[in-house]
């Protein structure tokens, strides 16, 4: 039988809430292999570093010569979130958004990037404005769903991720927002059934399974995890990981303390996942207006589940 379930320590729940920001990240279209916009970056999209820093460079280009240009300028703030420089794609957007600020697909794509830096006030008005109640986008409202329970508001985010489920049924990405939400919560066994169902998905990718491993976790079914784990990973990579696991939840702690911490999470800014993204000092953030400069740094690329600490949103 697997242990009785262990409390959440204090290190886990900002990873729990970096796990819901990846997780809506990659369901509202921020995945390595494709741009945000249809009309952006071709099929044949660049995958590795190198390729995305050269298109990033390409794409500044063109920026810089059409300024206002909606495929440009989505295109360019797209490559410069795949190689880290997500102040700078803030600022993209903000441009694209002043010129367009009704503009839907500028709109979601501005949202999410502010979730990367964890500007999460002004990501929740932005995506309030990408679509309407007539016309309701599943992908924005998951995006408000990890806005909301990165701000402590688990049930309007799990209201959020249903409405997201209705329009987009059993979608593993935002099955596996909801079962998060729920470990936010302490529903520990709903959580592990919604992710369960995410991760039995044939859509489900590695984000929908490694969280799916950390719900187990947290209820002391490492050996389950672990197995979840090396569908991903080598197994020792994967005993690692849950090994590491272990250590974090086995911190005692009272769910008292973790929810005081709700309150903290807008207002400390990114996730632990989204603070460490690299920040140019030659964009200046949203608020400030600046348009990107063209600056391009190297990645910090990580195992596939770091449960300790996951360095990139994607």
């Amino acid at each position: 039988m697997p242990a009785a379930p262990l409390p959440v320590s204090r290190r886990l729940r900002p990873l729990l809430l970096a796990c819901v920001g990846l997780a809506a990240l990659a369901v509202t279209g921020c995945k390595k292999d494709g741009p945000d916009s249809t009309g952006s970056l071709a099929a044949s999209a660049p995958r590795s570093q190198d390729a995305w820093r050269v298109a990033a460079d390409d794409l500044g280009k063109r920026y810089d010569a059409k300024p206002g240009d909606k495929t440009v300028s989505l295109s360019y703030a797209h490559a410069l979130r795949m190689i880290d420089q997500r102040q700078q794609a803030v600022a993209v957007l903000q441009a694209a958004a002043l010129k367009a600020p009704r503009d839907s697909e500028i709109l979601s794509a501005y949202g999410k990037a502010l979730i990367e830096v964890g500007q999460l006030q002004q990501a929740r008005d932005v995506l309030a404005k990408a679509h309407t109640p007539e016309r309701p986008d599943w992908r924005v409202l998951s995006a408000q769903g990890a806005v909301a329970d990165q701000l402590g508001d688990h049930g309007e985010a799990q209201s959020l991720y249903e409405s997201a489920l209705r329009l987009r049924p059993e979608d593993p990405g935002v099955l596996s927002n909801l079962g998060l939400s729920y470990a936010l919560s302490k529903r520990l066994p709903e959580a592990e059934a919604v992710l369960r169902r995410a991760a039995a998905s044939p859509a489900a990718d590695t984000r929908v399974r490694q969280n799916f491993a950390l719900v187990l976790g947290l209820q002391g079914k490492f050996a389950e995890a672990e197995a979840i784990a090396r569908r991903d990973l080598a197994p020792v990579e994967a005993a690692q990981s849950v090994s590491a696991m272990k250590q974090m939840v086995a911190q005692p702690n009272s769910w008292a303390q973790i929810r005081k911490l709700d309150g903290k999470a807008g207002q400390a800014g990114a996730p632990a996942a989204a603070r460490t993204a690299s920040t140019d000092p030659g964009a200046k953030s949203a608020a400030g207006g600046t348009t990107a400069a063209r600056k391009v740094g190297a990645p910090k690329p990580g195992p596939a589940l770091d449960l300790t600490a996951q360095t990139a949103v994607d």
